[in-house]
């Protein structure tokens, strides 16, 4: 299986809060379960959306490519509504402007770019800290918007949570002063009560934004609670692929050496399962001939097949006499 079936693949097989502080009102949101969280506002796409599902290019973690600007370590923790438990496995895509205010994807009067250019936008797939992680710059911002970052959480495949996040004016804006030469339009004029989209509450789409000395950027962290249950899950298994075989979670995950990978097929099947990094790069595949009906399990010993101990997704293709089917998950590293 090539890199592009890989992530189609993975486009239809994503399985299925309130930071402290000084902060504004929230925006209208549901009566809050019997756990201290609170779903996530819903806001648009933006003028700017792409479709990431099936293209190879966006399956990774460092979004920048060549763009210029303060580097940005974004961890996302994806939540479940109803007991406030980490959602894994669910695929998380962001995408946002570059440091003069420019999507990629899209050359128009208000947005002068390069509609062949892919470059800040990526996805990933929840480890079993419910957690994503990208590599990205401080977003620039452009008229009308206050800086932000769009993102979507695939909980299922008929339910995805689209919103934005932003973060504390002040230290953005010294970001913008302390690196003048990069962010060349000086500091973000607007409020959160001037964007058209903050304008009714942000307090839950605050991210922090703190300095990191290892990397001379900032690391940025937000809690995202979407609708569902967290670790026991409203993993969904793609209805059609679901008739044909089951793919467990790895256990034990997280790992540390070992683990094992069990799945339950339907009818009698040829299995191929492969390990993909995060960057997109498969590193291991195997292919099972002629298994009967019933549990199975597929034991790794990352060692043994020169590998180091690291978050990686599994994918398993299934092909019987109905034809072939894919599901994936996520691994985590302990």
């Amino acid at each position: 299986m090539n890199r592009k079936e890989f992530l189609s693949g993975l486009g239809i097989a994503g399985v299925g809060s309130m930071l402290p502080g000084q902060l504004l009102k929230a925006k209208t949101a549901p009566p809050s379960p019997p756990f201290d969280c609170v779903l996530i506002p819903s806001e648009t796409a933006g003028p700017f959306p792409l479709d990431l599902t099936e293209n190879e290019t966006f399956f990774r973690q460092d979004v920048r490519e060549d763009q210029t600007g303060v580097q940005l370590n974004l961890k996302l923790k994806i939540i479940g509504l109803e007991n406030c438990e980490p959602m894994q496995n669910v695929r998380v895509n962001i995408w946002h402007c570059d440091k003069d205010g420019v999507y990629s994807g899209y050359s128009t009067g208000n947005n002068p770019g390069d509609s062949n250019a892919t470059y800040l936008r990526g996805y990933q797939f929840a480890d079993a800290n419910g957690e994503v992680e990208f590599i990205t710059i401080v977003p620039g911002w452009y008229s009308g918007r206050i800086c932000h970052i769009h993102f979507q959480v695939y909980v299922s495949s008929s339910y995805s949570a689209i919103s934005q996040l932003s973060f504390p004016i002040e230290t953005k804006n010294a970001i913008y002063e302390a690196n003048s030469e990069l962010y060349t339009k000086g500091d973000d004029p607007l409020s959160f009560q001037q964007d058209n989209i903050f304008s009714d509450g942000y307090e839950y789409q605050l991210s922090t934004l703190t300095a990191n000395e290892e990397t001379g950027g900032y690391d940025a962290y937000l809690e995202v609670a979407v609708q569902g249950e967290g670790t026991v899950g409203l993993g969904h298994l793609e209805r059609q692929a679901a008739k044909q075989f089951t793919l467990g979670q790895n256990f034990p995950n997280p790992y540390t050496a070992n683990t094992t990978i069990p799945f339950t097929l339907v009818r009698p099947a040829s299995v191929t399962l492969e390990l993909w990094e995060l960057s997109g790069r498969r590193v291991y595949s195997m292919v099972k001939e002629n298994m009967a009906t019933g549990d199975h399990q597929i034991p790794l010993e990352l060692e043994a097949l020169d590998l180091p101990v690291g978050n990686y997704v599994y994918q398993m293709t299934v092909s019987n006499s109905e034809g072939q089917f894919t599901l994936c998950k996520m691994m985590t590293a302990g």
